[in-house]
């Protein structure tokens, strides 16, 4: 009796199969290197038990993000910051035909609460408000991904 062949699906840029040493090897750094972006925040690789491992998905975020800091002169710090402002396109310059269709593309930047310049009362109750916003997108992030 003949099996059926299973349907053979493309892999998907986003499912997480390269270790980190691949990584760094396609990406022709030291895998120390990868472990300070994680460390940063820049980058947020899979876990499988204590290993990281990368999607294609991570290995584009990667490459752009050395392209800002080797390329452009951008420190890690600042790459950081500058990612909490405005999406990483705008950082890297991408033209719209391409970053539309990016699928490694980053949006972290958070809308943050208008209030009056010197007024002290209001910049606290902004900041507790953005802070709040982050907890709750936290806690929804959690409970849709599992």
């Amino acid at each position: 009796m003949a099996s059926k062949m299973s349907e053979i699906q493309p892999m998907r840029p986003d499912v997480p199969i390269y270790p980190i040493g691949v990584a760094a090897r396609l990406l022709n750094v030291h895998p120390r290197t990868l472990r300070i972006y994680e460390a940063e925040g820049l980058i947020h690789p899979a876990h499988v038990g204590s290993s990281r491992i990368f999607s294609a998905n991570d290995i584009k975020l990667i490459t752009c993000l050395r392209s800002c800091i080797h390329d452009e002169g951008i420190s890690i710090p600042g790459l950081k910051k500058l990612l909490g402002l405005i999406p990483c396109w705008e950082i890297a310059d991408c033209p719209a035909e391409i970053h539309e269709y990016c699928e490694a593309r980053v949006d972290r930047a958070l809308p943050r609460t208008l209030h009056k310049v010197g007024d002290v009362a209001a910049v606290r109750a902004a900041k507790e408000a953005d802070m709040e916003k982050s907890k709750t997108g936290t806690q929804k992030k959690r409970r849709s991904s599992g």
